[in-house]
């Protein structure tokens, strides 16, 4: 998986939290949801991934 890109896809997002595809899906969508309630451009099927592992609270930083 690319760290460097700023957006992450499904199979990415599935992989960090040991969920299906499926229920990735769903928290990208909330987090895009939110994302675009402040007003930010947000891309469907992807996830900023900078917002991901805040909205998470990772202290770790990225792998």
């Amino acid at each position: 998986m690319d760290n460097s890109t700023i957006f992450m896809r499904v199979d990415e997002v599935a992989a960090v939290l040991g969920v299906s595809e499926s229920y990735a899906y769903k928290i990208m969508k909330q987090l895009n949801n939110e994302l675009a309630e402040k007003g930010k451009i947000v891309v469907a099927g992807r996830v900023n991934r900078k917002y991901f592992y805040e909205r998470l609270d990772y202290e770790g930083g990225e792998k």
